[in-house]
């Protein structure tokens, strides 16, 4: 290897590392003062028991199923979010999730049909960083339903899990 090519091998090293370095963004850190200290307590992103209530995403707390199926349809990702973080953030906290049909199908069908139903919840709000040793899975079938109108208006009520909280 000649002189050239070596000095040229030593720059382009040095260029690339040059592009790798991080640009550090200085911050301002001084404390910006508005006006008089609140006592307030500032919150820490957690969900506490009140929020059950008072959250709109953690007060949606029944997911719909499409007919003769146990997959969970994409608009309730946010919800099992919600409530997967509710569950990180209160290592207290129990749930159960109630697997129901509708009134369509044999009664051990409709069992499995909610068990199923709910262990695809149980799946989500773990995938979302929810603990399996606080999530309960129970199915009612049909033995539960919301609407008793014979008419998929009605039906598509009963095809749910619930979640209620057994401990908050």
């Amino acid at each position: 290897m000649n002189n050239t090519t070596r000095v040229l091998l030593a720059a382009s090293i040095v260029l690339a590392l040059g592009a790798c370095t991080k640009k550090v963004k200085e911050e301002n850190t001084a404390p910006v003062t508005t006006g008089p200290a609140t006592t307030a307590p500032v919150s820490d992103g957690r969900y506490t028991p009140a929020d059950l209530d008072t959250d709109s995403c953690l007060r949606q707390r029944t997911v719909y199923f499409d007919f003769d199926q146990d997959t969970l349809r994409p608009e309730f990702q946010a919800v099992m979010a919600c409530h997967a973080k509710y569950l990180n953030d209160r290592s207290e906290s129990r749930v159960t999730l109630e697997g129901n049909a509708d009134e369509r199908g044999t009664r051990e069908y409709n069992l499995g049909l909610g068990e199923r139903r709910g262990n695809a919840v149980s799946g989500a709000l773990q995938g979302a960083g929810g603990s399996a040793g606080q999530i309960t899975v129970v199915s009612y079938g049909e033995e539960r339903p919301t609407c008793n109108d014979t008419a998929e208006s009605c039906w598509q009520q009963n095809r749910r899990v619930e979640i209620v909280y057994t401990a908050k």
